[in-house]
C-alpha cells in the first residue's frame, strides 16, 4: 500500500526541485525530513510540506504506521510556463519564462 501527495503549479523551476527529489528518494521519512531541514536549497521547503502531507495521508487514510514509512518515489514534472517580457533596447522585448512545477511524493510502508 502506498500514499501520495501532490503540489501542483508550484512557482519554482522543476530543475531546482529535482535536486531535492533525488536527494530523498529511497530514504525513510525521518531521514528525509532531517536532510531537507539541513539543506539550503530552494525546493526543500516545498518538498518538505508535500512529504508531511503524504505521511498524513498514509496515517489517516490508509492506517499505516508513520514510523515504518519511506519515500518510495518522488518527482517534479514541468507545469505550465508563465510568459513575461522584459523591455530591451530599440523597442524590443525579451521573453522571460516563469516556470512552474508539479511536485509528487509517494510514501510506502517497509515490509
Amino acid at each position: 500500500m502506498e500514499a501520495r501527495a501532490e503540489h501542483k503549479f508550484a512557482r519554482i523551476s522543476p530543475r531546482k526541485v529535482k535536486i531535492v527529489c533525488d536527494m530523498i528518494r529511497g530514504k525513510d521519512v525521518e531521514t528525509a525530513q532531517a536532510l531537507m531541514a539541513a539543506t539550503p536549497k530552494a525546493g526543500c521547503e516545498l518538498v518538505s510540506k508535500v512529504l508531511k502531507s503524504a505521511v498524513a495521508n498514509a496515517e489517516n487514510n490508509f492506517n499505516m504506521d508513520p514510523d515504518k514509512l519511506y519515500v518510495k518515489a518522488t518527482y517534479a514534472n514541468e507545469g505550465p510556463i508563465l510568459k513575461r517580457g522584459m523591455p530591451r533596447a530599440q523597442g524590443r522585448m525579451y521573453r522571460i519564462n516563469k516556470r512552474t512545477s508539479h511536485i509528487t511524493v509517494i510514501v510506502a510502508e517497509k515490509e
